[in-house]
């Protein structure tokens, strides 16, 4: 994290599901993709968890966004704090109702993208649920980035 005088004016951003083993890692892969491309480096900060966090990511994850080109084989399911959560601008679940609204916090931009649950799908149903996130997290970069 910056410690300049523009750590205040960074953007936080949360992807949450119950294990982190899936849709949220899919979404902090691609944020940090997005990050990178519109050189945010220094100014959006991505957090992932999950409120009952799973062991590893799911196998069908992990295959899924090989096919992008994404190594997702080393992360490591977490949990998100209480804390960490209202520290955030936006805060995107992903369909599972992990979240008490009134935990996050009214200053937080709370997002539920409804999104399947990739575990045990099908390949092909697995990329669809990818490339759904992938098109969500390019559209909220778009709106960062036109509010910035």
């Amino acid at each position: 994290m910056s410690t300049d005088t523009d750590s205040a004016a960074s953007i936080r951003i949360a992807f949450v599901c119950v294990q982190n083993a899936g849709r949220s890692q899919m979404s902090a892969a691609f944020a940090e993709r997005e990050r990178e491309r519109r050189g945010l480096d220094d100014r959006v900060e991505i957090l992932t968890g999950g409120t009952s966090p799973a062991d590893q990511v799911h196998d069908e994850v992990i295959d899924a966004m090989e096919g992008v080109g994404f190594d997702l084989s080393d992360r490591t399911p977490r949990a998100l704090t209480p804390e960490e959560l209202r520290s955030c601008d936006y805060v995107a679940t992903m369909g599972c109702s992990t979240l008490d609204v009134g935990a996050v916090g009214d200053d937080v931009d709370l997002r539920d993208w409804a999104l399947d649950d990739p575990d045990g799908r099908e390949p092909d149903r697995v990329r669809e649920i990818r490339d759904e996130i992938e098109g969500r997290v390019t559209a909220l970069f778009d709106e960062i980035s036109r509010s910035k």
